[in-house]
């Protein structure tokens, strides 16, 4: 599959992302936020970082995006889209995804090796892994704390929508321990914790992350 990874200004996570891609064995293709156009991609990946120095709100002005207008109409389609931490906070401010990333519990910025249940193995994403099955991640973020009314998160909950969720201690607030939700047709996956960061042994946290990119192989198979 071609999987495009989009460059915001400020996005420092879309080379890792890139790497990941074609270490679960499809091809990457770069995607500038100002494209108008996707280049013929089978899916989308929005990295981690800074978009546009987090201004205004995280995400918020990524959203505005000329490429995000075709992520969006794409997505709708069918398309798989992952937002991975900054990425999430875009596809909750484009209203893919319902809720809200804030500022962490402790109002600090968190860099560590997170454990993490996987609760829907069902989406493009996170077809890899075993239903239940406990992984550990690449965690890092200042505004990582996702926060919904209750209906939503009731919704969310009763739909089978929590696609992973934080084991032991809650890093940063998350309502219900939430680290990463999907859509209803379950193609466009948000998650805080970083699985680019956790495709080698030789960065140190492990491999647990390639599965969100392996599991494009049995999508595109589907």
């Amino acid at each position: 599959m071609k999987v495009g990874v989009v460059t915001f200004p400020g996005s420092l996570d879309d080379v890792d992302a890139q790497r990941a891609v074609g270490l679960g064995g499809h091809e990457a293709v770069a995607l500038w936020h100002g494209d108008a156009d996707l280049r013929g991609v089978d899916a989308v990946v929005l990295p981690g970082g800074f978009s546009y120095g987090d201004y205004l709100r995280c995400g918020a002005i990524s959203r505005f995006s000329p490429v995000m207008t075709e992520v969006v109409a794409a997505a709708e389609r069918g398309m798989p889209v992952l937002g991975i931490c900054n990425g999430f906070q875009v596809l909750c401010e484009s209203h893919l995804l319902p809720g809200a990333l804030i500022r962490n519990q402790r109002q600090k910025f968190l860099c560590l090796d997170q454990p993490l249940r996987i609760e829907n193995n069902r989406t493009p994403w996170t077809s890899a892994y075993d239903e239940g099955a406990e992984v550990t991640i690449v965690l890092k973020n200042g505004e990582g704390s996702f926060v919904a009314d209750t209906e939503t998160l009731d919704r969310l909950e009763g739909e089978g929508r929590v696609v992973a969720r934080y084991l032991g201690a809650n890093p940063n607030g998350s309502l219900r321990d939430i680290a990463g939700i999907c859509n209803e047709r379950g193609n466009v996956v948000g998650l805080m914790p970083h699985p680019e960061h956790s495709v080698e042994e030789l960065t140190g946290s492990g491999t647990d992350g390639l599965g969100f990119f392996t599991s494009l192989v049995a999508a595109a198979f589907a």
